[in-house]
């Protein structure tokens, strides 16, 4: 990853979350530019999930603008859990940059931070046409995981109530 310039990022919470911002914070600090997913991971349905305020609150620290970038059909070409992906171009749109200067030293302020974050995921839902679901992509796949769970304990209980067929 780091070949590539790519930052790693421990997903874990707490200090390790702590430690990709601050990372992040020298990157740009560095004056380069750095791509972040502000879901925190992929969505596996191709819907547009809520934003976590970790992008907001580097872009008030290090007090630059969000260039908000859409990826489109990369479910499709590379769905969760598939490991090669499909010959396909992935289409990339950019957006103009956003201006946060007008909320300058309110990086603390979790309100801001929210607001933010949900003026980034609305612009990229505007350029990438999904749909925005207003829960965490995480949650919705725990929710879809232990749906799945649901189904295979109910398929197992018939399966064990179902009286053998006569021979």
């Amino acid at each position: 990853m780091s070949a590539a310039g790519q930052v790693p990022v421990d997903r874990s919470g707490g200090r390790a979350s702590e430690a990709a911002l601050r990372t992040g914070l020298r990157v740009l600090g560095e004056g380069n530019l750095l791509g972040i997913y502000p879901e925190g991971t992929r969505s596996g349905d191709g819907r547009l999930y809520r934003g976590k305020t970790g992008v907001a609150r580097m872009a008030l620290e290090a007090a630059v603008p969000v260039i908000p970038c859409a990826m489109v059909n990369t479910h499709i070409i590379q769905p969760p859990g598939r490991v090669r992906p499909r010959i396909m171009r992935v289409k990339i749109r950019i957006g103009a940059p956003l201006d946060f200067s007008r909320y300058e030293g309110m990086s603390g302020d979790r309100f801001v931070l929210r607001s933010m974050t949900d003026e980034i995921m609305y612009e990229l839902m505007q350029l990438s046409g999904q749909e925005y679901v207003d829960m965490y992509a995480a949650k919705a796949k725990s929710m879809t995981a232990d749906a799945a769970l649901l189904v295979e304990q109910r398929d197992e209980a018939e399966l064990a109530v179902t009286p053998a067929p006569a021979a």
